[in-house]
């Protein structure tokens, strides 16, 4: 079985005088969460909107759930569901009459709508709300009726443009949660955000764009290090003279950066490993206070990635 939920190559978008999209290609994997992100201008909008099918490139192929977007855009919205920043809703509808526009639209027959609509309505906590016309709706509870209406269809892929804009935290937090579920249930979600604290609670995979160009696409954890290796921080309770010649001296741990009263070493191996380290250091005499595997989120690597050396592919 073919792994790959979303396959984008050699895509150009043009806008007068702009390319918005330069050559843009990447795999993304099924039952990943992608955060999408990049400054304002980057591409992000556009590209979400080609990946829908809304918008079609000068030159490239994009693909979703194994169709071809560009050739059967129709096919391809069965099986996507999309949410645009500047989504609107049907005032005069209710909320179940939107939901249940928004799944006829999309194939889901006649005879399950009911159940799939208070299913969906439970998930995004709107049961309740289900026979107020959106009108009377908040802006909080409105995006949850369009999330709603991309999502009531099971679409095996979400494209998510700034879903959580102009809800509360508490809302944000229920919207995570709800993210994190359809990720565990196997949807592949690509959700743009300028929030990135947000993003973290629940992506498995970062795609930064610049100037329309991917400049990294990988999976999140340890940045740009293997899956044995571990970055630890370590912190003393008081200066010690023979600290650099300390850490030197230590097998199977690289010095990264040491300060006065801090280090952060790269070791390889387990937990196993790191606890030799640690002992080492003490039998040395050094004062630690503190000795933490370090992890960087999605906000330090994303900074990481803009640095001035950082280049387009």
């Amino acid at each position: 079985m073919n792994d790959t939920a979303i396959s984008a190559s050699g895509v150009v978008y043009l806008y007068p005088g702009t390319r918005a999209l330069d050559n843009v290609s990447f795999d993304i994997t099924r039952g990943s969460v992608t955060a999408l992100v990049g400054p304002n201008g980057a591409g992000k909008t556009t590209l979400l909107r080609c990946l829908a099918g809304l918008d079609r490139p000068l030159t490239g192929s994009i693909s979703v759930a194994g169709i071809d977007v560009l050739e059967e855009p129709r096919l391809a919205h069965a099986s996507m569901g999309y949410l645009s920043d500047f989504f609107g809703l049907y005032d005069t509808l209710t909320v179940r009459q939107s939901l249940s526009h928004a799944a006829a639209a999309n194939g889901v027959a006649e005879n399950a709508l009911t159940t799939t609509v208070e299913r969906t309505a439970a998930r995004l906590d709107i049961a309740d709300r289900l026979e107020q016309r959106c009108s009377a709706l908040s802006r909080g509870l409105r995006q949850r009726v369009a999330i709603g209406q991309a999502i009531v269809h099971a679409p095996a892929v979400l494209l998510l443009d700034e879903p959580a804009s102009g809800l509360d935290p508490e809302a944000r937090h229920t919207l995570a949660l709800l993210f994190t579920r359809l990720r565990d249930e196997g949807m592949t979600l690509v959700v743009s955000s300028h929030i990135l604290a947000e993003l973290d609670e629940y992506s498995t995979h970062m795609l930064v764009l610049r100037l329309g160009k991917v400049i990294e696409h990988r999976a999140l954890g340890h940045a740009g290090i293997s899956a044995s290796e571990r970055h630890v921080r370590v912190t003393l309770a008081a200066a010690y003279a023979q600290w650099r010649e300390t850490l030197e001296a230590i097998a199977g741990a690289r010095v990264i950066e040491a300060g006065e009263r801090d280090a952060l070493l790269s070791i390889q191996g387990d937990a196993g490993e790191q606890a030799r380290v640690l002992r080492a250091l003490i039998s040395a005499g050094a004062p630690v206070a503190s000795f933490v595997e370090e992890t960087e989120n999605l906000h330090q690597s994303y900074l990481r990635t803009m640095q001035p050396d950082a280049r387009p592919q």
